[in-house]
């Protein structure tokens, strides 16, 4: 009788064990990710690879979009929780018609040796001696990806140190991979192009970095929260949070110095080939890193420059400001958890 109550309680304790397991289990939150499948997504993958968004208690599911903007319309509707997304003029017109997504943290910015966007030249202009400085480039043919990029608003930022206007050259949109083919045939001259377009397009032989780390610490793409998972779901946005910083400083040891061969660059490099596409390892020996903020920390400074050049040049449905868009809560709660990154020993 006494072995049978004692294996009762056994079986009943160990159910009791195993049922609370499987609750935990199942208690991860789900958070959905927009993502373009560009370098810079790389903080989610090593997040979701090495466990970091699971010790926080997070089901993280990544969903690849065409382009940033198209993330925009489903962040706003709760389809998505969280955008990588850029600091343009559309993120502005979006808050203006009432979508409410929020800039919480860097993804993909510029302080000096992480100018992963810089201004390229044709070689061909570069080695003939017809272009020397930016004031040569004056009526020549400048791609764009589009009206109201940041890349734009950094075009006008080099050609403005040069006594130019936005308007002295003429701008052609063509999108970033599509750039090194018109370099190739001359249908463009200079570009604020991306990486690994620029590192393809010099060993290419076809341009040259003319521009480097000549617009410091722009806030180029940001991380993106909507509006449902800040005010209805504020505990797992910050959880989140914490997972994408620690995640984040994992790249900032991986490309200390502004290159890929700091602590963990190969198991880093290797995930980011093994999600872009990319298959030329030889790239990242050369290939300049875009910067992330190994705090979260948005660059308010040069987004408010930014909106500047677009309110100027008509790119804004109406007058905005940069505390429209921004919320460092999140970051700033992290930070405070997490104390200031340390860079990690070679």
């Amino acid at each position: 009788m006494f072995r049978t109550t004692i294996r009762r309680l056994f079986c009943a304790g160990a159910f009791a064990i195993a049922f609370a397991a499987a609750g935990t289990a199942q208690a991860a939150d789900k958070v959905k990710v927009g993502i373009n499948n560009v370098v810079s997504d790389v903080v989610f993958h090593l997040g979701l690879e090495r466990g970091i968004f699971a010790a926080e208690g997070l089901d993280v599911e990544l969903i690849a979009f065409d382009s940033g903007p198209k993330m925009v319309a489903p962040l706003g509707a709760g389809q998505i929780d969280v955008g990588a997304g850029a600091s343009s003029a559309g993120l502005y017109n979006a808050a203006a018609r009432g979508i409410n997504i929020k800039v919480v943290a860097d993804k993909g910015s510029t302080p000096v040796h992480y100018d992963y966007m810089p201004l390229m030249v044709r070689k061909e202009l570069v080695d003939s001696g017809k272009v020397k400085t930016i004031a040569d480039l004056k009526g020549m043919r400048v791609g764009s990806v589009g009206p109201g990029a940041a890349t734009n608003a950094k075009m006008a930022h080099l050609l403005a140190k040069a006594g130019l206007g936005y308007k002295d050259v003429n701008h052609t949109y063509i999108g970033y991979p599509q750039q090194i083919a018109a370099f190739t045939t001359g249908a463009i001259d200079a570009a604020i192009s991306t990486e690994p377009s620029v590192t393809q397009a010099v060993n290419n032989g076809v341009a040259v970095r003319f521009v480097v780390d000549g617009y410091p610490n722009q806030q180029v793409a940001v991380l993106l929260y909507g509006g449902d998972f800040i005010a209805k779901r504020r505990d797992v946005a910050q959880r989140f949070m914490n997972a994408y910083v620690k995640s984040a400083r994992i790249f900032n040891d991986a490309t200390a110095g502004g290159k890929f061969d700091g602590k963990g660059a190969d198991e880093v490099i290797k995930t980011i080939m093994r999600t872009t596409g990319l298959k030329d390892a030889e790239l990242f020996k050369t290939m300049i890193p875009n910067g992330i903020d190994p705090d979260g920390k948005v660059d308010t400074q040069s987004m408010a420059e930014d909106l500047k050049f677009f309110t100027e040049n008509g790119y804004l449905e109406r007058p905005a400001k940069v505390s429209d868009v921004v919320d460092t809560s999140f970051a700033e709660n992290t930070l405070k958890a997490l104390g200031p990154y340390k860079a990690a020993q070679h």
